[in-house]
């Protein structure tokens, strides 16, 4: 194994984790801009113009860059995130130059019809309507909403439909020119690769970069609150949850040691207490999201309409008794439990090339997995106090949808919650 970065003469970085005991290799395009760094009017832009690269370009048509990558049996796909952008394929090692190619193409060439973006409008319009209809997406997009009311990172990333009929073409292009440039795009690859090859096939396939001249995204701006979303599902879904460490923030790794501890898995004590003694829910689970500038550690759980007030008030008292109750033992094996993941992650190239094109986009380069691992291994549970302790002072952000109870009164839960532990 062995990572290397390179800075090619058009700006454009270059990133590659070589590991020559396998036959595949995982590549693409990462792009730092996401959702929160467009406009109210255009929010929704950065997942369509995603679709979009997708649908033809001067070179290749829609079908024509489907079938090209599926016929050498590779995989070509991409994400949007708040922050980022990635357009990535996986495939055997000879193919590499073919899928770094294609994916140069469809960043630097696509065409953007006018008919294929209309018939894209329809499949983004039915994405949001899926996710509307998926409880766990709405409760938290509920959830990233009220933590950051009129905020690109409290907008949904899919959207609005009304704004998905507002872009145009035009606007595709206009968004692409002011934030795909060199200075926000990294090219990483991981697997079985030379990486002074592989740079030069970027040189080849990426001749000319443009610069960037979009503003960076405005600096967070957490609230929090309480809000319920009334829709006839068989659960009530929930998320309680309060600021956390950014990404940048050396306290992140005692808040997903401490995230473990609370309710990281079967042997947490959010899934002992509430669903293995009382039988409250089925899904329960802790989480930690970081953005460059901000972090969100919150509790997602899912229960009938009513037992809800009980499920909010057991995860009150487990809150309340978490730092005075914190074990050695917990600490160890949430520990080796992160420990592990991380480890095992590395088994798979594709979660290789995302682990160095995160880190490089935060921090300039990828950070050695030994670094990461003594991270861990030097959390204390005087760590996880202090952090938490942070994390629970500040308001609390509730998120229900469902069908609302009648003894779940609002300002009942959220005073609850804002008298969480110290």
């Amino acid at each position: 194994m062995e990572v290397q970065k390179t800075t090619l003469s058009n700006g454009l970085t270059i990133v590659t984790d070589t590991l020559a005991t396998v036959e595949t290799v995982s590549l693409g395009v990462w792009v730092r801009v996401g959702s929160r760094y467009e406009s109210a009017d255009f929010n929704g832009i950065s997942h369509m113009l995603e679709h979009m690269a997708f649908k033809g370009t001067e070179q290749r048509d829609a079908r024509q860059i489907a079938e090209e990558i599926e016929s050498v049996g590779g995989h070509l796909n991409a994400f949007t995130s708040s922050e980022t952008t990635a357009y990535h394929a996986s495939v055997m090692k000879e193919n590499v130059f073919l899928a770094l190619n294609m994916i140069a193409d469809i960043l630097q060439n696509s065409t953007f019809l006018d008919e294929e973006l209309t018939r894209e409008r329809a499949v983004i319009i039915q994405e949001i309507a899926h996710s509307q209809d998926s409880p766990e997406d709405l409760v938290f997009e509920s959830f990233q909403q009220l933590s950051y009311p009129e905020h690109p990172l409290g907008r949904s990333i899919l959207g609005q439909s009304n704004n998905i009929k507002r872009i145009q073409r035009e606007d595709l292009f206009d968004f692409m020119k002011k934030h795909y440039g060199a200075t926000r795009m990294i090219v990483a690859a991981a697997g079985n690769l030379d990486h002074e090859v592989f740079c030069r096939w970027c040189e080849d396939v990426f001749p000319v970069v443009s610069r960037v001249t979009g503003e960076k995204p405005q600096a967070a701006k957490y609230r929090g609150g309480f809000s319920h979303l009334e829709r006839n599902f068989e659960q009530l879904h929930m998320v309680v949850g309060f600021p956390g460490p950014s990404a940048l923030d050396s306290k992140r790794f005692a808040a997903g040691v401490g995230s473990i501890i609370l309710g990281g898995g079967m042997s947490s004590r959010l899934f002992q207490e509430i669903r293995e003694k009382l039988g409250l829910a089925y899904a329960i689970y802790s989480f930690n999201s970081t953005y460059e500038d901000t972090g969100q550690f919150g509790v997602y759980a899912g229960t009938t309409s009513g037992q809800a007030k009980l499920l909010l008030e057991t995860l009150h008292v487990e809150l309340n008794k978490y730092l005075s109750s914190l074990k050695e033992e917990e600490l160890i094996r949430a520990k080796a439990q992160l420990r592990s993941g991380i480890l095992m992650s590395l088994e798979r190239t594709s979660s290789r090339v995302e682990r160095i094109a995160r880190d490089t986009a935060l921090f300039g380069a990828p950070t050695p997995i030994e670094r990461v691992i003594a991270s861990i291994d030097d959390v204390s549970l005087n760590d996880i106090k202090s952090c938490f302790q942070t994390i629970f002072s500040c308001a609390p952000t509730i998120a229900t949808v469902g069908t609302k109870p009648d003894n779940l009164v609002d300002e009942e839960v959220t005073n609850m919650f804002s008298r969480v532990i110290l």
